[in-house]
C-alpha cells in the first residue's frame, strides 16, 4: 500500500511520576510520530530516541547515542525523497544511521505491507516494581498488596540505591508475594565483587534472572559460576556487536533484553532473535519507556516474532496521557494535537 501523504510530528510529555532510566530518572518524554495516510487508512510509528536529559538536567547515560534533534534533523531531510518513491521506507531504514529512526521506518513499512497482526491474545503482565521517590513503606507494601495474584513474574531495578535497601524491597515484594519470580535489572551498576555480594544474599529459588549485573559485561560469568544466578543482556548489545552461542548459554546467559528502539530495523531485531534461538538463548522485547503507540506496536510485534515471551512493557503509569493509540483510562492526544514538523503530499 502505498500512502497520499506523509506527515511528521513531535511530542513531548511530561510524566506525573519519574522513571528510572538506569540510576538516573525522567520526568518527561519525548519524541516523534509519523503518519503515513492512505485513501482510507492511517498509520502511525513513534521515534523516540532514549537520550536527552535527566530530572537534574544531566545527560542521560548508557542508552540512545542519537539525540532527538538529531533524529528530527534526519527524518526532515528523508521525507521528501520517501514521499517522491525515490527511496523505498525499508531501504531508508536499512542505510539509516540511527536507530530510533530505523525501527520507526522499517515498523512504517511493515504496517503498510500488513505485516503486523492487528489482535494477538493477551501477554502476561510483569509489573515494574521500583520504590517511588519519597514514597512512604506502607504505600509501596499497598501496592504490592494489590498486585492480582495472576502475576507470576515481577521485575525490580536493583544497583541504583543501598544494597541494604534494595534487598529490602526484594524481601517485602516476597512476603506479599512468595509466589513471585523476580527479574532484576542492574544496567551494569555493580562491580563485580559489589555483584556477588549482593547476589548472595538473594532468594536464589525466587530470581529468574538478573539483567546486566555487572559494569564490565566479561564479568558476568564469572558471576554465574559464582552464584548460580543467570543473567540476561541488555546495554551490552549497543556496545559491542555480540553474537550468542551455545558457550553462552553454558557460562550463564539465559535471556537477549531487546530494545528495538535502540537497536534499530525491524531486519536487525529479526536477526538478533534468530541467533539466540539458535544459541539456546532466549529473546525478550522491552521497552524503551515509550508511548501508548509505541508500546502498542512493541506489542504486535512480540506477538510476531517472540509469541511465546511476555513482553517488558510495564512502564506506562507514569504517563498522564496515551497518544494515538488510547488504553481507556487517560486523555490521548491524536495526530491534531501534536507538533506539526511537515507534511509531504506522496507522487
Amino acid at each position: 500500500m502505498h500512502p497520499d501523504s506523509l506527515s511528521l510530528a513531535r511530542y513531548r510529555l511530561p510524566l506525573e511520576t519519574s522513571l528510572p532510566v538506569g540510576k538516573q530518572r525522567i520526568e518527561q518524554r519525548a519524541g516523534l510520530v509519523i503518519n503515513a495516510s492512505c485513501s482510507n487508512e492511517e498509520h502511525f510509528v513513534e521515534v523516540a530516541p532514549l537520550s536527552g536529559l535527566d530530572a537534574n538536567g544531566e545527560p542521560l547515560l548508557g542508552f540512545s547515542r542519537e539525540s532527538l534533534a538529531e533524529v528530527t534533523e534526519a527524518a526532515l531531510a528523508l521525507m521528501p525523497a520517501l514521499a517522491a518513491k525515490e527511496l523505498e521506507l525499508s531501504q531508508a531504514a536499512d542505510a539509516c544511521q540511527y536507530p530510533s529512526l530505523a525501527w520507526g521506518l522499517s515498523l512504517l513499512d511493515a504496517k503498510l505491507k500488513g505485516q503486523l497482526p492487528q489482535r494477538w491474545p493477551a501477554f502476561e503482565t510483569i509489573p515494574l516494581i521500583y520504590h517511588r521517590e519519597e514514597e512512604p513503606l506502607a504505600l509501596l507494601q499497598q501496592r504490592l498488596a494489590a498486585l492480582p495474584d495472576t502475576i507470576l513474574r515481577a521485575k525490580i531495578k536493583v544497583a541504583q540505591t543501598s544494597m541494604e535497601q534494595e534487598l529490602r524491597l526484594i524481601h517485602a515484594v516476597l512476603a506479599a508475594k512468595p509466589h513471585l519470580k523476580l527479574r532484576l535489572d542492574a544496567n551494569q551498576g555493580f562491580e563485580y565483587q559489589q555483584a556477588v555480594d549482593f547476589c548472595a544474599c538473594l532468594p536464589k529459588a525466587s530470581i529468574e534472572y538478573i539483567e546486566e549485573p555487572c559494569r564490565r559485561a566479561d564479568d558476568n560469568p564469572a558471576l554465574f559460576k559464582a552464584t548460580g544466578i543467570r543473567y540476561a543482556l541488555d546495554e551490552s548489545l549497543l556496545q559491542r556487536e555480540f553474537v550468542p552461542d551455545c558457550n553462552d548459554f553454558a557460562s550463564g546467559l539465559t535471556a537477549l533484553v531487546l530494545k528495538p528502539m535502540l537497536l534499530g530495523s525491524l531486519t536487525r531485531l529479526q536477526t538478533l532473535i534468530e541467533q539466540a534461538e539458535a544459541a539456546g538463548v532466549r529473546a525478550l522485547l522491552s521497552s524503551s519507556l515509550e508511548s501508548s503507540l509505541g508500546i502498542t506496536d512493541l506489542e504486535a510485534v512480540s506477538a510476531l516474532l517472540t509469541p511465546n515471551e511476555a513482553p517488558g512493557l510495564d512502564t506506562q503509569a507514569p504517563f498522564g496521557r496515551d497518544i494515538i493509540v488510547g488504553q481507556g483510562h487517560k486523555p490521548c492526544l491524536d495526530f491534531a494535537e501534536l507538533e506539526l514538523l511537515g507534511q509531504w503530499p506522496c507522487l
